[in-house]
């Protein structure tokens, strides 16, 4: 399967998967020729776009190794640190615009996109909650093992856990409930 390694090639791993890491322009051929069972990308849009579902019918869903689009921006911290405040504050600005427009531009393509896939003949299918459930456990396998090697990483991902419980807490409060009617409701 064609997908980002560290983490996420660590936990498919545990499933069996053998990770690939290939660019984007190789993907298509890998899965026409067979060489590739499946691939890991993007979403429905860039899917659509590089003509996966010609080679690929299934899509399966959701990613639940990924619940939404993250960003990363690398800034080297010597040359971040040598820009006066005022240029410091134009980089963070012009990286949460950028990380914002990205994802509202997904936001907005993906569902045409998703639309088009089926159109053309794509199967949608859910992961069963079992594949969900190995997932899921295969991924706390991995963090506790890296929790185990590093404190740094153990402080930040029981800090990241911390704030990710908050907003499960607030997410089936606020979002949960309306987007579980509205997905119910004929507009």
């Amino acid at each position: 399967m064609r997908l980002g390694g560290g983490l996420f090639g660590e936990t498919m791993a545990k499933l069996g998967v053998v990770a690939q890491n290939m660019p984007a322009g190789e993907v298509y051929q890998a899965l026409e020729k067979g060489t590739l069972d499946a691939t890991e990308f993007v979403g429905p849009y860039d899917d659509q776009k590089l003509g996966f579902n010609k080679v690929a019918p299934f899509y399966y869903y959701p990613g639940w190794w990924e619940g939404g689009a993250e960003l990363e921006f690398f800034i080297n911290k010597k040359a971040y640190a040598a820009l006066s405040p005022d240029f410091q504050a134009i980089v963070d600005a012009a990286a949460a615009v950028a990380a914002r427009d990205m994802t509202a531009k997904y936001d907005a393509k993906n569902p045409e996109a998703l639309k088009r896939l089926v159109a053309a003949g794509t199967k949608l299918k859910p992961f069963p909650k079992d594949v969900m459930d190995a997932g899921f456990k295969a991924a706390m396998e991995v963090f506790a093992e890296h929790e185990a090697k590093s404190p740094e990483f153990k402080k930040i991902h029981q800090d990241m856990r911390a704030f990710q419980r908050d907003q499960i807490l607030w997410e089936r409060f606020s979002e949960y409930r309306f987007n579980s009617y509205m997905t119910g409701v004929k507009l």
